[in-house]
């Protein structure tokens, strides 16, 4: 199938997924959105992969959501097909029978980093930008962002990522147990591949059958946290406080939040 805002390629055991939308540093419109969702679930019934490594074109893994389409008078984001989508994708994500890699250069932020820490293995270049942002427009997390900082970092630090929204390099994010290695600058592609090599000379089948015993137990809490989330992402784009977020942002000015 072809796409338009991603690419989906197969070699192999291997596919590779990249976010393509260089030219917005792929921040998720919509559409992007949707067509993650659909390249994920397309490989759900592919017995013939058992690899996945997701990347971003261009100077970023992801920016997050797409900010400007939520201002866009002439195609106003409806945010409940939206929620849906998203929801999709964390959850086909999550139960992927295969070993995912992600590889973040740049920005992954927002949607973007909920992206990132769905995957099985995270290399990040020492120079990224990882955030959690949400909050900086009044927002929360959403693509199951609750339930994969959850589980990389524990509920204390999960809040307080969410919370205050701080940017984190490789280094530091790696300190955290955020992601699991830290390349130089510009080589994070280049180690998902000799990382995917090594997986793909293991007994993957072995390694794909326990973590489907040890993702199994959790789905149902990851949908009860995606109903949430989108429950709760509804109430947040109607507040106050997330329509002075956005406007700042376009402004490039710091908000003025009364939390209403």
């Amino acid at each position: 199938m072809n796409y338009e805002t991603v690419v989906l390629e197969k070699n192999g055991r291997q596919a590779t997924l990249t976010l393509n939308r260089p030219q917005s540093m792929n921040a998720m419109n919509g559409m992007m959105m949707k067509e993650i969702a659909e390249a994920l679930e397309s490989l759900q019934e592919d017995t013939d992969l058992q690899l996945l490594v997701i990347k971003g074109k261009g100077k970023a893994f992801s920016a997050g959501g797409d900010i400007k389409a939520m201002l866009d008078p002439n195609s106003p984001l409806d945010i409940e097909t939206v929620m849906v989508d998203v929801s999709r994708l964390a959850k086909a994500l999550y139960t992927l029978p295969m070993i995912t890699i992600a590889s973040v250069h740049g920005a992954a932020a927002g949607l973007g980093l909920s992206l990132v820490l769905g995957c099985d293995v995270v290399i990040a270049e020492e120079n990224s930008k990882l955030a959690m942002n949400f909050i900086g427009i009044g927002l929360v997390p959403d693509g199951a962002g609750h339930f994969f900082l959850k589980e990389r970092v524990g509920i204390p630090k999960a809040k307080q990522l969410i919370w205050s929204g701080k940017v984190l390099n490789g280094h530091e994010a790696l300190s955290l147990g955020l992601i699991d290695e830290v390349t130089a600058e510009g080589r994070a592609y280049e180690q998902a591949e000799v990382t995917a090599n090594k997986l793909l000379a293991s007994p993957l089948k072995a390694m794909i059958a326990s973590k489907q015993i040890l993702h199994t137990q959790h789905v149902h809490e990851l949908e009860r946290i995606l109903a949430l989330e989108s429950t709760s992402q509804a109430a947040m784009r109607k507040s106050k406080d997330h329509l002075e977020g956005i406007q700042a942002f376009v402004e490039k000015r710091k908000p003025h939040f009364q939390g209403e």
